[in-house]
């Protein structure tokens, strides 16, 4: 029998790697997406919201849902715990290494493989919210490809969006390199928020 609570992570792994492969297939973001548009669509067909807008609204949400999974489903104590743990060990082990005491080593190298544990067991951990977030970013990221502005189209206030030293430039278009102005601007939305958030809950970096 499968020990689930045991196999969790890897699961998550595996249900994360076929969700992104999702994005590739259309006719699942097209359904997603119109899903979605069915709420938030008249928030810009009806009220009128700037698309730009609406990207820095979801991306708080995207922050403070994500912090909130963080918090509860990642034991930041004993990762923190772990991290100075290692520190502590590569100080001692270099010592060794410095010294030449084979004896030290030869036991520092024994802890190495508990330590080395740790470390993997804290980073496992970190896929099963890491496939929380990513079912609940999902259908957002659906939605804003299906109502993004075509290429192509001007700026506009519907449409596009002012940032620094580029000036005026389309939601749809290129910020820079091959970075889209929509996702620059998300990135910076969510980001930010992020912070802010985490701050307020004690939320450790990951």
């Amino acid at each position: 029998m499968v020990d689930l609570k045991k196999q969790g992570p890897t699961i998550a792994l595996l249900f994360t790697m076929l969700v992104m492969l999702s994005y590739s297939v259309e006719w699942i973001r097209v359904t997603v997406g119109s899903a979605m548009d069915v709420v938030l669509g008249p928030f810009i067909d009806t009220l009128g919201v700037p698309f730009f807008v609406m990207i820095l609204i979801l991306s708080s949400i995207t922050g403070l849902y994500s912090s909130l999974v963080q918090k509860y489903t990642i034991d930041y104590e004993k990762m923190q715990e772990t991290q100075a743990k290692m520190k502590v060990f590569q100080k001692e082990f270099r010592e060794a290494q410095l010294s030449g005491d084979e004896k030290r080593i030869k036991k520092l190298q024994g802890k190495q493989e508990r330590m080395m544990q740790d470390q993997l067991d804290i980073s496992r951990q970190q896929f099963t919210p890491m496939a929380i977030i990513l079912v609940l970013s999902v259908p957002i990221f659906f939605w804003l490809l299906l109502r993004l502005p075509e290429i192509g189209a001007s700026p506009a206030i519907e449409t596009g969006i002012v940032l620094p030293f580029l000036g005026a430039v389309s939601l749809s278009g290129f910020a820079f390199w091959i970075v889209p102005a929509w996702i620059l601007w998300y990135m910076i939305c969510s980001l930010t928020i992020s912070q802010v958030i985490r701050k307020a809950l004690n939320i450790g970096g990951l």
